[in-house]
């Protein structure tokens, strides 16, 4: 092949490129979660992925790609074709929390590009109905003078549950232990008998026992209190200022994903996340539905990242 032919290829090639991205999509997308089915992350991918066929004119498959703490999943979407039929849907400690937890991964923050936040979700702090604290306050002095300090459950080493209990006990001043379990079903049962004292978990976990009062919401990690658990006080209100932990979910890109198929995607998930039908679902999740776009994305997963690795390293966090 001669120069002048190779040039041609390389300008049809760009030229193809682009129109496939003009004319995006065109087939089924595929929504990412790296965790099991009915867990947090593939709710709300299948929320959205609800109304991608209205939005954009496509549906979308919800693939599960649970295992090694979501890093099989969030590494196949990383390689997968940058042509925007590959999406993640992500959870935040998996996105902020696993470069931290595990130096030898093989994918990092920059293979993706991000595209929209669509969810975020304040914990609750957790207690056994049978605990002597009936609000954040008793708990704390509870902590410090039985001894012993704080049990607190968490469904595995490495996960925000985890890390938000040492956060607990460092703004608290209190002792605690750490107990961690293979999920939250187990942590349920054990905190309802008082095996141990506190789970600082995302209301959908525990909500049921909390209304069956087996269980205490003592405070809610967010700036403000939430509707579903309206006598539930902030973090704030309940005398902790400063204590917010929260979970909060986006959608990301393989990092040269097309820039129009970028703007598309973004755009798309913003009419979805601002609907009323998205905005019900979400609440009633115990949780929030909140847009932020890829330039602040962007800079909040740099932020969060830094700000974990520096609560892993100091907690001395390791993962299983």
């Amino acid at each position: 092949m001669n120069r002048k032919h190779l040039i041609l290829g390389v300008v049809l090639t760009a030229s193809s490129a682009a129109h496939a991205a003009d004319d995006w999509p065109t087939r089924p997308i595929t929504l990412v979660v790296p965790s099991a089915p009915a867990g947090s992350t593939d709710i709300v991918a299948r929320l959205i992925g609800e109304q991608f066929q209205k939005v954009l004119g496509q549906p979308a498959i919800v693939e599960n790609r649970p295992g090694a703490s979501g890093n099989i999943g969030t590494e196949a979407a990383a390689r997968a074709n940058p042509d925007g039929y590959t999406l993640l849907v992500q959870y935040s400690g998996y996105h902020v929390g696993n470069p931290a937890l595990f130096p030898q991964i093989r994918w990092k923050t920059s293979d993706f590009a991000p595209i929209a936040l669509v969810m975020r979700a304040p914990h609750v702090v957790a207690v056994s109905g049978t605990l002597a604290a009936n609000n954040l306050k008793e708990l704390i002095s509870h902590g410090q003078d039985n001894g012993k300090g704080l049990f607190y459950a968490s469904s595995g080493n490495g996960s925000i549950q985890h890390i938000a209990g040492e956060m607990f006990g460092k703004r608290a001043n209190v002792p605690v232990t750490h107990v961690a379990y293979k999920g939250a079903g187990p942590v349920i049962s054990d905190l309802i008998s008082g095996q141990v004292d506190m789970f600082i978990t995302t209301p959908p976990s525990v909500i049921g026992q909390i209304q069956a009062g087996k269980i205490k919401a003592l405070a809610y990690t967010g700036p403000k209190r939430h509707p579903s658990m309206p006598n539930v006080p902030t973090s704030a209100e309940a005398g902790l200022p400063g204590y917010e932990v929260e979970s909060w979910f986006a959608v990301f890109a393989p990092a040269k994903t097309p820039p129009q198929v970028q703007a598309r995607l973004a755009e798309a998930l913003k009419t979805i996340v601002d609907s009323p039908a998205y905005k019900k679902r979400i609440e009633e999740q115990g949780a929030f539905a909140t847009y932020m776009g890829p330039a602040d994305l962007g800079r909040f997963v740099e932020q969060e990242t830094q700000a974990w690795a520096k609560v892993v390293q100091e907690s001395n966090i390791r993962a299983e």
